[in-house]
């Protein structure tokens, strides 16, 4: 059993691979001083980015789950979604309203993916 550890921190990985699956850790946006949808992009384009150092991708996802500071705030998380995901590919997905680690997150995103 081989596990692929990759940016391994002093408490979490951020990507590993095991048995065909990539799972990513929690992914926030390094720049929080945009709004919920720009955040979501960013989230986003830091998932592609450790995807990828798995040797997967979007098209790959199988599910997805979505924290969001204010669930008031879907419609804006969603206009960055939609305009990210394989529309041919779509993961399992959840979202919920939490307590984010600090004040400026308005976003958080997890997903787990097939090599």
């Amino acid at each position: 059993m081989t596990i692929e550890r990759f940016e391994n921190g002093p408490r979490f990985c951020r990507v590993l691979s095991h048995n065909g699956i990539v799972y990513l850790a929690g992914m926030t946006a390094d720049d929080l001083s945009g709004d919920t949808t720009q955040q979501t992009r960013d989230v986003l384009a830091k998932i592609d980015t450790y995807l990828a150092k798995a040797g997967s991708d979007k098209t790959k996802v199988l599910s997805a789950t979505i924290w969001l500071r204010d669930v008031a705030d879907f419609d804006r998380m969603n206009a960055a979604w939609d305009q990210w995901i394989d529309k041919s590919a779509m993961p399992v997905r959840a979202t919920v309203e939490a307590r984010l680690a600090g004040d400026g997150y308005l976003v958080e995103i997890m997903v787990i993916a097939a090599a």
